[in-house]
């Protein structure tokens, strides 16, 4: 089997080489430079496979730019084991230098209070056109050079709630929603709760800042701005399965000295599963008029 599915999974599973060293490999998604959720996902394993608690939260930050053409090296450092948490931190390394680093906290789950916000209603999922069908219709936007690399199918399904065309962007509303699953079942020694919280992670850096450029009219996608993930975070409040469809709702609340402030919450069943938050480079690029 070599599905869009088996080929995320395998590359999320990063390889143990030591007791706390572990290195992962990459691929090319959006050119060059290294997708910052595949590092989120893949130090989100590498942690979890030095202790039998699931994460409940991660803290990361991205430093450099990573390279998708060398694998990764990941250092794990156990901070602490108690009674109820563990805390790991973790470094991502490429040519001897460290591109991210992030602090995660475990914890078995326990029963105490329960309270969430008001669950978002939007149409199922089956009624909406899948991300792929849309950038078939807007393939003439794109510019030549980059329509190889933006008509790649995502390796997970996705079906947004209103679509926004990058290469045609108007000013809006910073708010965003998208469903999305694998598109096979995670099966085998694979189906555990740290590789579905690792996809959930991986895709949780897809189109988060563009909420924040959403109120200006500009995407990342022509030119006029170049943006990039700066941190992330995010709270695993329940189980979930990433085969079985999952809401992200997406906002952002302020935009200011060149970043813009994003936040997310992914719905499973009625249920608010995971909270993210992250801040976002957006700076206007300069062009220099001809004479």
């Amino acid at each position: 089997m070599d599905s869009l599915t088996h080929q995320l999974t395998q590359l999320l599973n990063v390889q143990q080489i030591d007791q706390y060293i572990f290195q992962g490999q990459t691929n090319q998604l959006f050119g060059s430079h290294l997708f910052g959720g595949q590092i989120l996902a893949q130090a989100l394993i590498a942690a979890s496979k030095t202790t039998n608690r699931p994460a409940h939260s991660l803290h990361a930050y991205f430093i450099r730019s990573g390279r998708t053409d060398m694998p990764i090296l990941f250092k794990v450092e156990n901070l602490r084991d108690g009674s109820s948490l563990s805390a790991r931190q973790v470094y991502a390394l490429q040519d001897g230098k460290v591109i991210f680093s992030a602090m995660l906290s475990f914890a078995q789950p326990e029963q105490g209070l329960e309270f969430q916000i008001k669950t978002p209603h939007y149409p199922a999922p089956e009624t909406l056109t899948s991300e792929q069908e849309h950038k078939i219709s807007m393939v003439n936007d794109i510019p030549e050079p980059m329509r190889a690399i933006m008509m790649q199918q995502f390796n997970l399904l996705i079906h947004p709630v209103e679509f926004a065309n990058p290469f045609r962007p108007v000013k809006a509303d910073p708010q965003y929603a998208e469903y999305f699953r694998s598109f096979d079942k995670i099966e085998g020694e694979l189906d555990h709760i740290a590789m579905h919280q690792a996809i959930a992670a991986y895709y949780s850096d897809y189109n988060l800042l563009t909420t924040s450029l959403r109120p200006h009219g500009v995407s990342y996608a022509n030119g006029g701005v170049r943006s990039a993930s700066l941190d992330h975070t995010m709270h695993f409040h329940h189980d979930f399965r990433v085969d079985e469809w999952m809401l992200y709702d997406m906002h952002a609340t302020r935009s200011s000295q060149s970043r813009g402030l994003n936040f997310g919450e992914m719905w499973q069943n009625g249920k608010l599963v995971c909270s993210v938050s992250q801040e976002s480079l957006m700076r206007q690029r300069q062009f220099k008029s001809r004479p």
